[in-house]
């Protein structure tokens, strides 16, 4: 009986095994591919984009002259969101006054980027964003184009 019950476990275990299963990444490896496809998206649409240490590609359009929002501030911001691989968009609107700190790691980092009623573009490697997991309509793994306009800032400290 044992035998038998080993036998049968050990099929189930293999028959849940799938062929097409996603190879998960190490972050690392993830930040490379997404590197990857953006220099290629930028280099197929004739951008020139600046870079952080991160990852994170940014074009700023306008810079602004206004106050330069901290992970602290409260800003208010106009955004479209797409997916770089299909330019589909999947979010758009206005953020009414949010704690920066509250948003995905690339907003968190881009947008300290610009001054108030500046604008520009930030492209996300999957990490900076949603990362390995799906959320809502973006998949796992998604590189993600954010098309911002920074319309005001508060610097206080949110807690």
């Amino acid at each position: 009986m044992k035998k038998l019950l080993l036998v049968v476990f050990s099929i189930a275990i293999l028959a849940s095994c799938d062929d097409d299963e996603t190879v998960r990444l190490t972050y690392e490896e993830q930040l490379k591919v997404d590197i990857e496809k953006i220099e290629n998206y930028l280099d197929q649409k004739g951008l020139t984009a600046d870079s952080t240490g991160s990852g994170l590609f940014y074009i700023i359009d306008e810079e602004g002259t206004g106050s330069t929002p901290t992970v602290d501030s409260l800003v208010s911001v106009q955004y479209v969101g797409k997916f770089l691989e299909t330019e589909e968009v999947f979010d758009s609107g206005t953020t009414e006054y949010y704690p920066l700190r509250g948003f995905i790691y690339g907003w968190r980092e881009g947008i300290t980027l610009f001054k108030e009623g500046g604008s520009g573009t930030l492209f996300i490697p999957s990490g900076l964003g949603y990362g390995a997991m799906d959320y809502y309509s973006i998949p796992a793994n998604s590189v993600l184009i954010y098309e911002i306009k920074l319309i005001d800032v508060k610097n206080e400290i949110v807690d």
